[in-house]
């Protein structure tokens, strides 16, 4: 049996992908050293960084594509770790140079000379926000469980928690390790086919973030411009309540975003979510539909119990003329999701809530494209 060439043994390895980059190990100039005697293949494979989370990962993808070429009998693979120079390679590599956009403006999609890819005109990513006037009515579970039920409908999916004060993304996503760092680009943890970032990451357990506007500034444009991204085709941000400086910042940056308000039946609720829809027509961003959130109750007895009463999602869609697009119960294993980590689009696709996030993702993806003119659909009186 002929054994094969170096040649071979490289173009192997081409299709397999570094877990974090996604592109190929052999591109990004991983590979080094390979040999073949009597079957046997030796070679080495650079990491990107010391103790990288994912060596074993990439262990196994490397064997699994030697061992199916005929005549190779064992894999012997050696780890090593790239120099300062060949990691800053790889970053202009998979996402560009940060200095090659010096001189433009945020008006324009940059920020101190780094541009914010999602503002170009070319990028194919849907900025989605989601934001209410008031925190308790669920918006990270609704952006943690639509953004897993966007991927698990074959979108490649980011999710930006901006709520700098009250993060909670990391935790309901259940990511277990914090971003990698490559030359001052940040890699995003990712579970459940999500990649995610957020503050959560970078401060210590248990300390409050105490922050002024400059500080959320920069942390937001870092967020958009240092992680890297891979161009996703959703890019759904987690919004703090209110209307301050974090949702003016995202304005400025994510002039295209579009807009997707949450808040329970209840009338109090639905006023207070109102104030959201205000402030995104002040800044020129459409509202695109309301998501009602805890809508109903099933008890024991099978009965469906209005806890925090009704009309108040339907009524918000018809004061602003957009969609109701999904009416969310209130149930103990969406909860549970939201405090392991385990998303109920995830572990129960086929559930009441399961089904109903299916459908809002469809809609969002294949009934609701973007508009080319974006307008207001609120006065505000």
């Amino acid at each position: 049996m002929s054994l094969p060439s170096t040649r071979q043994l490289i173009d192997a390895l081409r299709p397999v992908q570094d877990p974090e980059l996604h592109r190929s190990i052999v591109d990004l100039g991983m590979v080094r050293d390979v040999e073949i005697n009597s079957g046997n293949v030796s070679l080495t494979v650079v990491l990107t960084i010391s103790g990288c989370p994912l060596r074993n990962e990439i262990q196994q993808r490397v064997n699994t594509a030697l061992r199916a070429l005929d005549g190779v009998k064992d894999v012997a693979l050696n780890f090593g770790v790239m120099t300062d120079a060949e990691r800053a390679k790889v970053r202009e590599l998979v996402h560009g140079d940060p200095a090659s956009t010096a001189g433009s403006t945020p008006a324009q999609g940059h920020s101190q000379g780094r541009a914010i890819p999602f503002a170009q005109p070319g990028s194919k990513t849907r900025p989605i926000l989601i934001s209410s006037g008031k925190g308790g009515v669920g918006k990270s579970s609704v952006t943690t469980n639509l953004a897993v039920a966007l991927a698990t409908a074959g979108y490649r999916v980011g999710v930006v928690d901006a709520d700098i004060y009250g993060y909670s993304i990391p935790r309901m996503l259940g990511t277990d390790r914090d971003p990698v760092v490559i030359d001052n680009m940040l890699l995003p943890p990712e579970a459940w086919g999500v990649r995610c970032i957020s503050i959560g990451y970078f401060v210590p357990e248990g300390q409050a973030v105490v922050w002024r506007g400059p500080m959320l500034h920069k942390a937001l444009e870092q967020f958009l411009t240092d992680v890297y991204w891979d161009e996703p085709d959703f890019l759904l941000v987690d919004m703090p309540p209110g209307t301050g400086d974090i949702a003016l910042s995202l304005s400025q940056y994510l002039p295209r975003a579009e807009v997707l308000v949450v808040t329970t039946p209840q009338l109090a609720a639905q006023k207070v979510a109102r104030l959201s829809a205000a402030m995104a027509a002040k800044v020129n961003l459409q509202v695109r539909g309301i998501i009602e959130n805890m809508s109903w109750f099933i008890g024991e007895d099978k009965k469906r119990y209005e806890l925090f009463g009704s009309g108040g999602g339907q009524l918000l869609a018809d004061e602003l003329n957009v969609p109701l697009l999904a009416q969310i119960p209130l149930i103990e294993q969406l909860r549970e999701g939201g405090d392991t980590g385990r998303p109920i689009s995830a572990i129960a696709p086929e559930s009441e809530a399961g089904l109903i996030f299916a459908q809002l993702a469809k809609r969002i993806a294949e009934d609701m494209k973007p508009k080319k003119v974006f307008s207001a659909a609120l006065k505000v009186n």
